[in-house]
């Protein structure tokens, strides 16, 4: 075969790879927790990252002085004293990336005091596995032609 063939065949193999959309089964739905620690400025963790139709709960623990959450998209909030615990339970059922921001004014830099939810499922993986095997079949196949 054309080496330029060749070359043409896999960019448009790694294309459809990439691109095109997988036919994996969806994740069923799960009860996920997450522990934020919230202090001046900051969330710990700050971004979480679940899959549509899971059942997320957020432990709200605030390390210093009040401290807030709420999640844009899914209008839900929740505000823990210092040293208290606070739970927070929703659907994740609106696909993207949300923000999740203190909601009680905390100090001078409580503007900056965000995190991110992102709810989808992770394909990525079975991608890059996929690009991965077409760059090995690459490979051998332009060695073979070289020899």
């Amino acid at each position: 075969m054309n080496p330029r063939a060749s070359l043409v065949l896999f960019v448009m193999a790694g294309l459809v790879v990439a691109f095109a959309p997988l036919p994996v089964p969806a994740i069923a739905p799960q009860a996920r927790t997450f522990r934020i620690d919230a202090r001046q400025f900051a969330y710990s963790p700050s971004e979480l990252q679940v899959n549509p139709g899971d059942t997320v709960t957020i432990e709200l623990v605030s390390t210093d002085v009040v401290h807030g959450l709420y999640v844009d998209g899914y209008n839900v909030s929740i505000e823990a004293d210092p040293g208290q615990t606070k739970t927070l339970t929703f659907v994740a059922d609106k696909s993207g990336s949300f923000r999740f921001r203190c909601s009680v004014t905390c100090g001078a830099m409580h503007p900056f005091m965000i995190g991110k939810l992102t709810v989808d499922s992770n394909n990525w993986l079975i991608r890059s596995i996929g690009l991965a095997t077409l760059a090995i079949v690459g490979v051998i196949v332009t060695v073979k032609q070289k020899a």
